[in-house]
């Protein structure tokens, strides 16, 4: 390997001013795709919410422009105008000074987003343009940047270096605010590189939970689309944030808030030295547990969101986890007894349907890199810990009002959990035993087919039904599995319940994807699974129970538009030699009213079930693509069909009984009152 340059002085090269920030943005930005573009509108509208977090700002107005460029508008103090260096402003050395700013050592703010003194100055570095308006005494004053270099623009157009401020209107004293327009540097940014509107309303939207009575309007004057502008603001603050991120969901617990404040001490340079400090951090917590089974933890540092948590989640989670375990211990559930060791909760049991937001507000905040997605400093996760587990303890222990009942409702929900992991891990290790002995694993009732995984598994009502569509399907891509005798419930079985029912099991086995939290689409061995039940009563209740099992157990299917029913006909009309199917009793009635007054005699047969159809007659209603009639089962339709079980077959009597109350008058004989 030739080397064809010196390595000496000449080759040490020193990065000055914005100049190290436009050679490595992704040290301050992350990158120069879409996350780095909306990392420089964050770090405008940061400066914006700080003001608010302080109570100097009520309104911020951010809006994306036709032209690229974007602004942030707020009420706030104005960032000062005097002289910081000569001719220098404090405004100028704000947008063209690395960490220069107002958020070192507390003393215009208690607790900000932006701490590194880089945020301003690096969206100036990666911008082509920027005006920076201040109104502060009277007037607003006007500071340009082309290029990074400070100065004005004449009404030629031509631009002027001066450090001047500019004053171009007068305003009331009282009006004070910044407002900060950039046009970001096109030849750093990625040519596909764009902020994108719902990013940014959903960014907004967090923020108005973390400083209530914030009001945020935001406008998209991009295209010819001419959306409204949207405001935002929150009164109730976390609370209002943790009803957000529910949903729809059926409630398990009330809201629980925790809070607390404690002190820690980090050594920080002071005047060239390093010097313990006391710091003051303020913890708060709003949660609760939902019937879902996804987790959602939700964390902030001030008004910053911390996605990839940090020191404040893990002492969080770590209080959590001990709580609870603390709890089972002493309520000793009878579920758990012969779990022994095994039912002990872990981190996955006790978040299980977890909503919660979780928020620390402490002063100068360590983050692991400038884009601050994770808190890295270390006391936060000890005060955090003890915040949480004492309010947790003080909560679980039903001393809170109106607690007692929720906390049994979440025992309840923690203990299938733990029974449920349980039983998952044996079954896979059952699974994997039979594996590694040759054995396919795959229900013995099941006839497969040779087709995987672009076939169908048709479900069917027991062995009369199964038989002729065995023989009548394809089996190169029709496979066929028979279910004896009525499904678990789904709706109000433990998972336990309905891994140890045989039918159920079939049900996941055959389909192989697994069950639960744990089903892979990806592993499914079918395109889709076509349910074949009978056009009766008793049809409609195994087809309520198998969607029912999907919906809670397979979801992903439904989510897809993978399950289906067939739509087997009720009756066929015969006349001579030719056969027609009808579905419905109106249908029939219709057609052989015309056949009748066509001087035709028809021959009725009614289908009481499958499996007294011949091959053919099922072939032709069922099987054959090219005439049957399939129904694909929505999210929708599978929530309907849940609901409507659980009014008919639930546990609880009042549903049922208002139910029949209701209606009795419309079904008359059919109910029994």
């Amino acid at each position: 390997m030739s080397v064809t340059k010196s390595y000496d002085a000449s080759s040490i090269e020193v990065l000055e001013g914005l100049d190290a920030v436009r050679k490595r943005p992704g040290m301050y930005i992350g990158g120069t795709g879409s996350g780095g573009l909306t990392h420089l509108l964050w770090e405008i509208i940061d400066n914006g919410v700080d003001e608010a977090a302080a109570d100097h700002c009520d309104l911020i107005e951010v809006t994306f422009h036709n032209d690229d460029s974007y602004e942030v508008t707020d009420n706030g103090r104005g960032i000062p105008i005097d002289r910081k260096e000569g001719e220098i402003t404090a405004l100028e050395v704000v947008f063209t000074e690395l960490h220069a700013g107002g958020k070192f050592g507390g003393g215009a703010y208690g607790a900000s987003g932006g701490l590194h003194g880089v945020g301003a100055s690096v969206v100036n570095a990666l911008s082509s343009r920027m005006e920076v308006d201040i109104n502060r005494d009277g007037a607003t004053h006007r500071l340009e940047f082309n290029q990074r270099v400070a100065g004005r623009t004449s009404r030629t157009g031509r631009f002027t270096p001066s450090h001047k401020l500019e004053k171009i209107g007068k305003v009331p004293r009282t009006r004070t605010g910044t407002r900060v327009r950039f046009w970001p540097d096109t030849d750093i940014f990625d040519s596909e590189a764009r902020i994108e509107y719902d990013e940014v309303r959903e960014r907004l939207g967090q923020v108005c939970f973390l400083v209530p009575g914030l009001k945020i309007r935001l406008v998209d004057r991009r295209g010819s689309g001419n959306l409204a502008p949207e405001e935002f603001v929150s009164k109730g603050g976390l609370s209002d944030y943790v009803d957000f991120l529910s949903g729809e969901s059926s409630q398990v617990t009330g809201l629980v808030r925790i809070g607390g404040t404690s002190k820690f001490e980090e050594k920080v340079p002071i005047d060239g030295k390093l010097t313990e400090v006391v710091r003051e951090c303020q913890v708060d917590i709003a949660m609760r547990w939902v019937s879902d089974y996804e987790t959602k933890i939700v964390s902030f540092v001030n008004t910053i969101p911390t996605p990839d948590g940090g020191t404040h989640v893990t002492g969080f989670e770590r209080a959590l986890t001990f709580a609870i375990n603390d709890v089972l211990k002493t309520a000793d559930p009878r579920k758990l007894r012969k779990l022994k060791d095994n039912g002990k909760a872990q981190k996955e049991d006790v978040q299980e349907g977890l909503v919660a937001v979780v928020r620390t507000t402490f002063p100068e905040p360590q983050f692991r890199g400038q884009t601050k997605r994770e808190l890295g400093t270390p006391d936060i996760q000890k005060i955090v810990y003890e915040a949480a587990k004492s309010g947790l303890i003080d909560w679980l222990s039903g001393k809170q009002r109106g607690s007692k009942v929720h906390v049994r409702a979440l025992m309840e929900k923690i203990t299938d959990a733990i029974v449920n992991r349980v039983s998952t891990k044996q079954a896979l290790e059952t699974r994997r035993k039979a594996a590694a002995l040759g054995n396919s694993g795959m229900p013995g009732k099941l006839a497969d087919c040779r087709l995987h995984p672009g076939g169908e598994l048709l479900i069917v009502e027991g062995d009369s039904a199964a038989g002729p569509a065995k023989r009548a399907r394809d089996s190169a891509w029709q496979a066929v599995l028979p279910l004896r005798g009525k499904v678990v419930n789904a709706a109000k079985s433990t998972r336990k319940s309905v891994l140890d029912n045989a039918e159920a099991t079939a049900l996941f086995t055959a389909v192989g994807g697994g069950s639960g939290l744990e089903f892979d689409l990806e592993a499914s061995r079918y395109e889709r699974l076509v349910l074949l039940a009978d056009a009766d009563v008793d049809g409609s209740h195994i087809r309520c129970l198998i969607l029912t099992l999907i919906f809670h157990y397979m979801r992903p299917l439904l989510d897809q538009g993978r399950v289906y029913s067939a739509q087997p006909p009720t009756h066929a009309v015969i006349v001579g030699q030719t056969k027609r199917f009808v579905y419905s009793d109106i249908e029939k009635d219709q057609l052989v009213d015309e056949l009748l007054e066509k001087g035709r005699n028809p021959r009725v047969t009614r289908f009481k079930g499958l499996g007294e159809m011949d091959d053919e007659e099922l072939l032709e209603t069922t099987l054959n693509p090219d005439t049957r009639v399939l129904r694909r089962i929505s999210l929708e339709d599978a929530k309907a069909a849940e609901r409507a079980f659980t009014t008919m077959m639930g546990a609880a009597v009042e549903p049922r009984r208002d139910f029949i109350i209701k209606h009795s008058q419309a079904y008359g004989h059919t109910l029994d009152i």
